[in-house]
């Protein structure tokens, strides 16, 4: 058999048939639409995603079974029904009339493949493995990570990103930052990195690639917020694409708001890059949910930087008290005997169930379990120290029967 021609074609507002209702479809169906084809669905039935995009008009469905004269019009046609009768009927009458037609159930018999696809930003990757459809995806996978971690250099003779982008880099495995954040951070002229951004990303930085560390040590080494946002905007007026680079998100307590505010007063175009909180994904990882149905609907997140007695707290520690939701604490391990005596004197029960998790997320991962009249000599006699999460509330005994019954069931 020979290669096939590969092709893009450019979809839009051309009709395209898609013949068949079931999981080929659904999986077809959407690629389609993002080209822009005018998709019409000939079935008796779908599935509740193909359901959807018909609800909200997408899609066109006719609900019946193929018959001869619906490829008329059609640039293109998909036959993906369970039936190789009607899929070799539906190619029949597009091989009449000249219409390409790919058949979901027979590669050889097909006259048009559908390439595993990936996109990258503006580039489009396409495989065909000789209509291997799992080889194909192996490979398309390979290519597409490459492109998005940087691997593969795709940015020359391409537009630089100029300015700066706040990259939130997740609650410290390198794992768990974004495709987006690790494909910027591949770009960056200057990397501002705070000391709970993943480490090991670092590591794969260019070497002219400038790393300035944003220190903010507890008790220790500091640099101050002011110099980070001058230092921001320094870089990016001399034309140098700048990645702040911070652990969790930059909008939960990451101070991005500053930083952003400090780089639109100087004209600096931003790019906010979401990442994964350590205040969910941290308890997560020790198998805590933070809401549970019949347990909590709700949780907060409380920043413990300065303690609850301290004038400066602007949290309402007796409203926390009292809502049956789950606390979920950062920066409160030094101040935890001061947080567990406020709880309880403000209306929370002693036994309320406490997990402190230090370095979370990554291989040295700890946990401790205690109750709030016990959590302060706990975290003293284990040396717990930050970064750490605690979580307060009724969740962390089901993250403990989550624990016992997968120690009994799961091999």
């Amino acid at each position: 058999m020979s290669s096939p021609y590969l092709l893009g074609l450019r979809l839009d507002g051309r009709r395209v048939l898609v013949v068949g209702g079931g999981r080929v479809a659904q999986r077809r169906v959407p690629a389609l639409l993002d080209a822009g084809a005018s998709v019409v669905l000939v079935s008796p039935s779908v599935t509740p995603a193909l359901d959807d995009l018909i609800a909200d008009g997408a899609v066109t469905w006719e609900r019946r079974t193929y018959q001869v004269g619906d490829c008329d019009g059609a640039w293109l046609v998909h036959a993906c029904t369970s039936d190789r009768a009607a899929n070799a009927a539906v190619a029949a009458e597009a091989e009449a009339k000249r219409i390409w037609c790919v058949r979901a159930d027979d590669r050889d018999a097909s006259a048009a493949w559908t390439p595993a696809s990936g996109r990258v930003d503006e580039i489009s990757v396409a495989v065909t493995a000789g209509g291997d459809p799992r080889r194909a995806a192996g490979i398309r996978d390979a290519v597409v990570g490459a492109l998005r971690d940087g691997t593969v250099d795709a940015r020359r003779n391409r537009t630089k990103p100029v300015g700066v982008a706040l990259v939130g880099g997740g609650p410290g495995d390198p794992g768990l930052i974004t495709v987006r954040g690790r494909q910027l951070l591949a770009q960056a002229d200057v990397v501002v990195a705070d000391r709970l951004a993943p480490r090991a990303l670092l590591d794969e930085l260019a070497p002219d690639v400038e790393l300035i560390d944003a220190a903010k040590i507890p008790y220790g080494r500091y640099l101050a917020q002011e110099k980070i946002n001058e230092l921001l905007v320094e870089h990016a007026r001399r034309g140098r694409f700048v990645v702040r680079l911070k652990g969790g998100d930059p909008f939960v307590f990451g101070r991005g708001g500053e930083e952003m505010l400090a780089c639109a007063r100087a004209g600096i175009p931003v790019l906010v890059v979401p990442g994964v909180t350590s205040a969910v994904a941290v308890p997560a990882a020790e198998g805590v949910p933070v809401t549970h149905r019949g347990v909590s609907q709700e949780f907060h997140v409380i920043s413990v930087h300065v303690a609850p007695e301290d004038p400066r707290s602007t949290v309402d520690w007796p409203g926390l008290a009292r809502s049956p939701g789950t606390l979920v604490l950062l920066m409160a391990v030094e101040r935890i005997a001061a947080i567990a005596h406020t709880l309880i004197r403000e209306g929370r029960s002693p036994e309320t169930p406490v997990m402190v998790v230090q370095d979370g997320t990554l291989p040295t991962q700890r946990a401790l379990y205690a109750d709030l009249s016990t959590v302060a000599e706990r975290v003293i006699a284990a040396g717990t120290r930050p970064p750490a999460i605690v979580v307060v509330g009724d969740v962390v005994r089901v993250g403990q029967e989550i624990k016992m019954v997968r120690a009994e069931r799961v091999p």
